[in-house]
């Protein structure tokens, strides 16, 4: 009897070092926040350039969509019931992101706030339905309400 309970702790301890060595089955990504993208002029910052195409979470709100059965909407620093984002891009706010995700999004409350995950992307893209002009967003990104 001694033994077999020696050869169940080798047993647990050989699958405690392997799930140690192998680590989470994907990597977290990195919670940023919107004013971490850019610097004072507006230019990206060089945390945003080392990120770019990484997979970071940002906290914010769902803007009121552009359009029904989208897959895109933007994600703002502040509560917005309005259209924060309907400028060019010469006048794009340093404090919204614009998300895109695999699915058609399911509209969430302009006051309910929001994790965003996706992999970042930085310069200018223009929305082809659209034409939704931004500087930065996520793309292959999920959600859900905080």
């Amino acid at each position: 009897m001694p033994d077999e309970t020696l050869i169940d702790r080798r047993t647990l301890l050989a699958a405690l070092a392997a799930a140690l060595a192998l680590g989470p089955s994907h990597a977290r990504a990195e919670t940023l926040r919107m004013r971490d993208l850019y610097n004072k002029d507006l230019s990206f910052s060089d945390l945003a350039q080392t990120m770019e195409n990484e997979r970071i979470e940002v906290r914010g709100y769902m803007a009121p969509p552009l359009k029904a059965e989208s897959r895109f909407f933007v994600l703002t620093k502040r509560p917005m019931a309005v259209c924060p984002f309907c400028e060019t891009e010469a006048e794009w706010p340093d404090d919204i992101l614009a998300v895109y995700t695999k699915r058609i999004i399911d509209v969430v409350p302009y006051n309910v706030p929001i994790t965003v995950a996706g992999r970042l992307q930085l310069g200018t893209y223009e929305d082809p339905e659209t034409g939704f002009v931004s500087r930065v967003r996520t793309v292959e990104s999920h959600y859900a309400r905080d």
